[in-house]
């Protein structure tokens, strides 16, 4: 499944006409509930930090993708779940939701990107708490610290996600990898040396068909075209 999962983003990477991801789950109730841990019982210490490195790499990979990414999570979102909704870029969640990183009751940590990921989206002292503890939040407490963008009646988070997913094809695509970029790439760095690369993503932008022809659109006042040029 993880390669299946890693072979179907390294496709919408290549694919020039993506705009957009969402990943959602075909499972009712369960967004992702993690590892299989009746499998990692059967695995060796060499096997488990392979697939555990594997996870890393497949999540970053999404991170790092061209295009936005939203997760869709309705029901549980546990363990690796969690860490790959915290390797997208929104995530929108169901009231029903049930989020956590519950690894250190299995004398673990979260070994995916939660110990980086989850800190820089709701802060230092709070990531502490959730890991330390291993507490699930519901999909309510999720929006107000910071993990989830939007918080909707349960059921309804594919249909808010295809809204936000509607309003951000209708921006020019090379800016809005450009701005993807500029933020991601920026917030690792320094200040200084990230007013300089958003420098460098804006001059990207300069000779583009679609800069123009957000002008011209705006002139005369109709819905700009944009072609990705």
């Amino acid at each position: 499944m993880l390669r299946g999962l890693r072979n179907a983003f390294e496709t919408i990477e290549s694919d020039e006409s993506a705009q957009v991801v969402l990943i959602c789950s075909s499972v009712p109730k369960v967004f992702c509930a993690g590892a299989d841990l009746k499998e990692r019982k059967t695995m060796t210490p060499s096997e488990v930090q392979n697939f555990v490195n594997s996870l890393r790499s497949t999540f970053s990979f999404i991170e790092a993708l061209r295009v936005p990414t939203v997760a869709v999570i309705e029901g549980v979102a546990l363990g690796g779940g969690l860490e790959m909704a915290l390797s997208c870029d929104l995530r929108i969640c169901g009231e029903d939701a049930v989020l956590g990183l519950p690894e250190t009751g299995l004398a673990i940590i979260p070994g995916a990107g939660g110990t980086q990921r989850l800190p820089r989206l709701v802060g230092k002292s709070r990531a502490k708490e959730l890991i330390f503890t291993g507490r699930k939040i519901g999909g309510r407490e999720a929006m107000p610290m910071g993990l989830a963008n939007y918080t909707v009646p349960a059921g309804e988070a594919h249909s808010k996600a295809l809204d936000i997913a509607r309003e951000i094809i209708q921006k020019g695509p090379i800016a809005i990898r450009m701005a993807k970029k500029a933020i991601n790439e920026g917030l690792e760095i320094d200040l200084p040396s990230a007013l300089e690369l958003e420098e460098e993503c804006y001059e990207q932008i300069l000779n583009t068909k679609d800069r123009l022809e957000g002008l011209k659109a705006f002139a005369e006042k109709r819905k700009p075209s944009y072609r990705g040029e």
